[in-house]
C-alpha cells in the first residue's frame, strides 16, 4: 500500500509539472519554424532538444519533489548509510553520454548546412554604417543604403509630436526594403566600414556580425513571398536601436522586374545630376534626403544634440563658406560621429541636402549647390581646388 501511495504521489508531481511545461509552450513561447529549410532546420533540432530536455526535467524535479515529500522527517523517514554504488556511478555517467551523442549528430548536421554558402545564384554584399545598411547585388549591379523610415524616424525623436504607437511597424520599417527572389539559394557577404554590427532577420533563422576588415558569409533560400523584418543586434552606437532590415521576398519573375526597374532608375539618377535644378526641387528633395541620413543626429528641427552633435540652425558650418560645408558632407570630419557622405550618396541627394540645410532653420543663406558640382567632386574633376567648381549656385 504505502509504495502504491508512493507511485500516485511521483506520477501527480510528473502530470503537474508536465501541464505547467506545456502550458508555458502553448501560450507561444516558443521559436518561429521561419520560412527557409535552414530556418526549419534549426526549429526541428530546437524541438528535438526541448522534448529531450523536457523529459529529463519532469522526471528529475518529480523524482526530487517526491523524495522530498514521501521521506521527510516528520513521517520518520531515515537516511540509507552507504558511501558507494559502482553501479549508479555508471549509469548517471553514461546515460548523459548517450543524451549528448544523441543530441551532437542532428546539431553537427546543421551547423555544416549552415556554414555551406556554395553553389549560390545570388550573391548580395552587406555593409554596416552608423546607422544605416548598404546592399549590393553583385550580379545585377545594383546598389542602394537602407535606411531607417521618415516616421519612425521622426516619431522617435525627442519632443517628436507624433505618438510612435501610431506609426506602423515603428522602428521596423526601412526607406528601401532589401528585394531577394524566392526559390533561390542566396549567398550573403556581410562587412562594416565602421564599427561592428550584426545583421539578423529571424525569419531566415541566422544572424552574422558585420566586423571592419572581414567578410563574413551566410546563405538563404526563402520558400515563401512576403516582408520579414529584423534589426542590427550588435550594440554599434547611440543610434543602435534604429537600424532595421527589412526583406520583401517576391517570385523570381517580379524580381527580374524589380531589377530592371532599379537599373532604369539608376539611369535616370545618373541623367538627373548632368541638368540644372530649380531651388524648390533641391529644397524638397532636400527635405527627404536630411530626414533620412541626417535628421536621427542632428534632429528634425536642426536643433542637434550636444556636444556630439552641432545643431545646424545658425551654426558656422551651414552659414560659412560654402566650400567648407561641401567638404564636410563629401569626407566627414576624423575623429567624430560625423562620416562621409561622398560616396554613401547620389549627386544630387548630397546638392539637395546641402541647399536645404543652408536654407532651412532660419539659415537663409539663399545658396543652391547644383547636382552637377558635386558629380565632378566624385568623379575628381577639380578646377582651381578642392571644392572650386564654380560659384554657389552651379
Amino acid at each position: 500500500m504505502k509504495r502504491t501511495n508512493e507511485m500516485i504521489v511521483g506520477l501527480a508531481m510528473v502530470a503537474v509539472i508536465s501541464v505547467i511545461t506545456w502550458a508555458l509552450f502553448a501560450v507561444g513561447d516558443n521559436m518561429t519554424p521561419g520560412v527557409t529549410p535552414f530556418s526549419k532546420d534549426v526549429y526541428q533540432l530546437h524541438m528535438i532538444i526541448l522534448g529531450i530536455v523536457t523529459v529529463i526535467g519532469v522526471l528529475v524535479f518529480a523524482a526530487m519533489f517526491t523524495s522530498i515529500y514521501l521521506h521527510r522527517k516528520s513521517r520518520g523517514a531515515k537516511a540509507a548509510q552507504f558511501t558507494h554504488s559502482t553501479k549508479a556511478e555508471v549509469t548517471w555517467t553514461v546515460i548523459p553520454i548517450l543524451i549528448l551523442v544523441v543530441m551532437a549528430v542532428p546539431a553537427t548536421q546543421v551547423l555544416i548546412d549552415m556554414e555551406d554558402t556554395s553553389g549560390a545564384e545570388l550573391n548580395v554584399k552587406v555593409t554596416g554604417y552608423q546607422w544605416l545598411w548598404e546592399y549590393e547585388y553583385i550580379e545585377d549591379e545594383i546598389q542602394f543604403y537602407s535606411a531607417l523610415d521618415r516616421d519612425s524616424n521622426y516619431a522617435r525623436q525627442i519632443g517628436a509630436t507624433r505618438d510612435p504607437r501610431e506609426v506602423e511597424n515603428y522602428l521596423l520599417e526601412v526607406d528601401k526594403r532589401v528585394v531577394l527572389p524566392t526559390d533561390t539559394r542566396i549567398r550573403f557577404l556581410l562587412t562594416s566600414n565602421d564599427v561592428i554590427h550584426s545583421w539578423w532577420v529571424p525569419d531566415l533563422g541566422w544572424k552574422r556580425d558585420a566586423i571592419p576588415g572581414m567578410v563574413n558569409e551566410a546563405w538563404t533560400l526563402i520558400e515563401e513571398p512576403g516582408i520579414y523584418r529584423g534589426q542590427c543586434t550588435e550594440l554599434c552606437g547611440k543610434d543602435h536601436g534604429f537600424m532595421p532590415v527589412v526583406i520583401e521576398a517576391v517570385t523570381p519573375e517580379e524580381y527580374r522586374a524589380w531589377v530592371d526597374s532599379q537599373k532604369a532608375e539608376m539611369a535616370a539618377n545618373d541623367n538627373a545630376a548632368e541638368r540644372t535644378w530649380t531651388r524648390d526641387e533641391l529644397m524638397t528633395l532636400g527635405a527627404d534626403v536630411y530626414a533620412a541620413q541626417c535628421a536621427s543626429c542632428h534632429q528634425g528641427d536642426g536643433s542637434g544634440l550636444e556636444p556630439a552633435f552641432p545643431a545646424l540652425a545658425g551654426s558656422a558650418v551651414t552659414v560659412g563658406a560654402i566650400e567648407d560645408h561641401i567638404d564636410l558632407i563629401m569626407n566627414g570630419r576624423p575623429g567624430t560621429a560625423m562620416a562621409g557622405f561622398g560616396q554613401r550618396l547620389a549627386a544630387e541627394d548630397i546638392a539637395a541636402a546641402l541647399t536645404y540645410t543652408r536654407n532651412a532653420f532660419g539659415n537663409e543663406t539663399g545658396d543652391m549647390v547644383q547636382p552637377m558640382r558635386i558629380l565632378k567632386l566624385k568623379n575628381g574633376v577639380v578646377e582651381g581646388g578642392v571644392a572650386d567648381t564654380g560659384p554657389a549656385g552651379l
